[in-house]
């Protein structure tokens, strides 16, 4: 029997003690968490503030108590002060005061990620919010159902702050979407796909603010304006959606870390010292699209790596498939959906990409009803013609569709492979020569 330490417990952690205490029951499992809710799903944040969803203790599918059934020994609002990685300890203290110490065998680190705080002056003020925790997500919640509050700054275009912006329109406020870049959710995709929704943002009345740079927040006893290097906004709430950044600070400076921070590990979650692993937005990934480690902070990728740690802390051999960083995002109905690289970043990576699209209506023009017009890409490296990435959007569903090119991926497909690949026709459903394969066909 071995005694396993687990330090987080959201995604990754609860993947991982799922994973040991369902498959390996003679092991003992400690956890520790410095929050007092596990397992919140922080991509139904902007679906509560936007009133989308009814009951905001429906984003969880975890708790202490269901994990304390399991027979884990769970320390909730105890933080974890320091790890003695030579003698193998763990040393916490809980809210009151309390300090711990919990010997291990196996040690698996999921401390996730923290919100990126720019240096501007007036973060400090209240009515200044981020978004990570459930707590964050009532207090925004909260108050936006103060009438004084009109307008609301968003500061940064991923998909965050899309979303975010979305549910405060929704809630009858005015967004104003701030972002450095010239255009929204840049890291995913390309401009023929930004642009789309950048449109339908501002169709349904946010106010984008691209290419601005926010210098300065002002006000007194609360938010009053926010300034950029090309105006000032009159604003009574400031969200920060920028991103996320490794919390590594536990053990940054005793494991080997990525560019960024993230622990580094290999393909068991192993990170550099003997018997710890790291998992979750705290450690690197390997991506199949680059060859090589990244960070790639998804909850889907933390599941996955909670998963193969958690067989791996208790003695079986579990590698990880790696991973495309497949994600989608849906905006006043708008569909996008993405998986490996897109242009900017496949160039930014050293490939020599080319690209291949096409757009057409999901099914053929005599179907009238629910028949909305898509678009795909299909980004492949051009020596190998290996594909890198694909991008897609409708407002039709068409997301199942991208599970195809993260498999192609992962298996190092061809766009070539791509042409005839067998994709079954029936009005009801898609084109006989329907986006796929034509986007396939023609690329050079």
């Amino acid at each position: 029997m071995s005694k396993i330490v687990l330090i987080g417990a959201n995604h990754a952690g609860t993947a991982a003690a799922n994973t040991i205490l369902d498959n390996y029951p003679g092991n003992h499992l400690t956890i520790f968490d410095s929050n007092d809710n596990i397992s919140y799903l922080g991509c139904g944040t902007a679906l509560y503030i936007g009133r989308q969803i009814d009951d905001p203790r429906s984003l969880f599918y975890s708790s202490r108590d269901i994990l304390a059934a399991k027979k884990a020994d769970v320390h909730m609002e105890t933080e974890v002060k320091r790890i003695d990685f030579e003698g193998k300890r763990v040393i916490a203290r809980e809210k009151g005061g309390r300090e711990l110490t919990e010997a291990y065998d196996k040690l698996i680190i999921a401390t996730g990620s923290l919100p990126i705080t720019p240096r501007i002056k007036g973060l400090e003020l209240p009515n200044v919010e981020y978004v990570k925790l459930y707590q964050d997500g009532q207090k925004i919640h909260r108050l936006l159902d103060d009438p004084e509050i009109k307008n609301v700054a968003v500061v940064g275009a991923g998909y965050i702050g899309v979303e975010i912006a979305e549910a405060v329109q929704r809630r009858g406020k005015k967004a104003l979407l701030f972002e450095a870049e010239e255009t929204c959710l840049s890291s995913y995709y390309d401009d023929w796909f930004t642009g789309d929704m950048d449109k339908v943002l501002s169709d349904h009345g946010v106010a984008l603010h691209f290419r601005e740079l926010v210098q300065e927040i002002r006000g007194d006893a609360k938010v009053k304006a926010i300034v950029t290097d090309k105006g000032e906004y009159p604003v009574e709430l400031v969200i920060m959606a920028i991103g996320f950044r490794p919390n590594s600070t536990l053990a940054g400076k005793d494991l080997e870390t990525f560019a960024n921070g993230a622990y580094k590990v290999n393909r068991k979650q192993e990170a550099s010292k003997a018997d710890v692993y790291a998992i979750g937005d705290c450690a690197t990934v390997y991506s199949n699209a680059l060859q090589s480690d990244a960070y790639i902070a998804l909850a889907t990728n933390a599941v996955r790596s909670g998963i193969v740690a958690g067989h791996n802390a208790c003695g079986a051999s579990l590698e990880s498939a790696g991973v495309q960083g497949s994600n989608g995002i849906c905006i006043f109905d708008y569909k996008m959906v993405s998986t490996g690289l897109n242009l900017r970043a496949a160039k930014k990576a050293g490939f020599d990409p080319l690209y291949t699209q096409f757009e057409d209506t999901q099914k053929p023009a005599f179907i009238k009803d629910n028949n909305h017009r898509v678009k795909i890409r299909i980004v492949y490296d051009k020596p190998s013609r290996r594909v890198l990435g694909a991008q897609m959007a409708s407002f039709q569903d068409i997301s199942m569709g991208i599970h195809l090119f993260s498999l192609a991926i992962e298996e190092k497909i061809t766009i070539d492979k791509l042409k005839l690949l067998d994709i079954f026709f029936l009005p009801h459903f898609n084109q006989p020569y329907n986006y796929i394969t034509m986007a396939a066909l023609s690329a050079p």
